[in-house]
């Protein structure tokens, strides 16, 4: 067979694949959601689906698969095939889950790939107005001068706020007492009704009632100021090395072919930089993000390092 032949042969296989990964995405897609509806993760999926498919150009469908903390959700997404049409929306959660689930089927980080961020949500620590600290400063000293009587509360063992608090306490030497509960929401009827002292909290869930001055916000943990409030100085800012807040992002299994990961980080970016998608965000409480899939896989890893440490500091064991 001639060199020429050859090569016509190698180029008339190379077709089909080439076809495949410009023809992407030609059916439906879904964005699998590890939690119940309703919540922060979830809203975020519903509020992106609409743009996506507007931009990929085929129906996208949301599908609820809750349990473990997110990771029922996300097993199936890491076994699910990988040609791009199966997709997770995955959050902060799925970071911590690595270390906090002892007994998980799949390898959070070598089963999943990273495809692009989506929002950033601060946590944000709150009082109850009879608490008199104006600034997370003078929250501190009445931690520090009560003695391990001031309590916090939480949407239970392992969330997120939870382990923001830990991380509080590591880095403080606060001794006050956690108060888990079974979601954030009766976990703010009681702050508010003062049964406890003090909340972290995702922004989203506490933003309602910051505005209508039920509980006072004294700090944001993430790194920057919230642009939803940005009057409100970080815990950086305040001389307390806490960086902590929720983020979302898309993830695929872990074959995905290159392209099509790509063709939708890039339709994903597009929205994300769209003033139409942030002021949604921003009703939310939540701050859009970008990223280029390797970017979004560095920063997943080093979540996963760093909220494994907090979950072996604190001891915190899956409910």
């Amino acid at each position: 067979m001639s060199t020429r032949i050859r090569l016509l042969a190698a180029a008339a296989l190379l077709v089909p694949v080439l076809a495949s990964a410009q023809s992407f995405p030609s059916r439906p897609l879904r964005i699998v959601v590890g939690f119940a509806p309703g919540g922060n993760v979830d809203i975020t999926a519903r509020t992106l689906a609409p743009s996506l498919s507007e931009a990929l150009g085929q129906p996208v469908l949301i599908e609820n698969r809750a349990g473990a903390g997110g990771s029922v959700g996300a097993e199936f997404v890491a076994r699910a095939p990988a040609d791009g049409y199966t997709m997770l929306m995955g959050s902060s959660s799925l970071a911590v889950n690595a270390t906090l689930y002892t007994n998980l089927s799949f390898d959070t980080v070598k089963d999943l790939a990273a495809v692009a961020p989506v929002s950033n949500v601060p946590i944000v620590l709150t009082v109850h107005p009879s608490v008199p600290a104006r600034n997370a400063k003078e929250y501190l000293a009445i931690v520090r001068q009560r003695k391990g009587s001031i309590t916090y509360a939480s949407a239970g063992t392992g969330t997120s706020n939870h382990l923001t608090g830990e991380l509080f306490r590591s880095v403080t030497g606060a001794q006050f007492i956690h108060v888990p509960y079974k979601g954030s929401g009766v976990a703010l009827t009681d702050l508010m009704g003062g049964q406890v002292d003090s909340m972290f909290d995702q922004l989203t869930s506490s933003l309602p009632f910051i505005r209508a001055g039920k509980i006072r916000i004294l700090a944001v943990a993430s790194a920057t100021r919230s642009s939803v409030l940005p009057e409100v100085p970080t815990l950086l800012e305040q001389g307390i090395n806490v960086d902590a807040s929720t983020w979302t992002g898309v993830f695929v299994p872990a074959a995905t072919p290159r392209d099509s990961i790509v063709r939708l980080n890039t339709a994903i970016q597009k929205i994300t930089r769209s003033t139409g998608f942030r002021e949604k965000l921003a009703a939310l409480g939540a701050d859009a993000l970008e990223g280029t899939p390797d970017q979004f896989a560095t920063l997943f890893r080093e979540e996963v390092a760093k909220w494994g440490r907090i979950v072996k500091n604190s001891g915190a064991k899956a409910e």
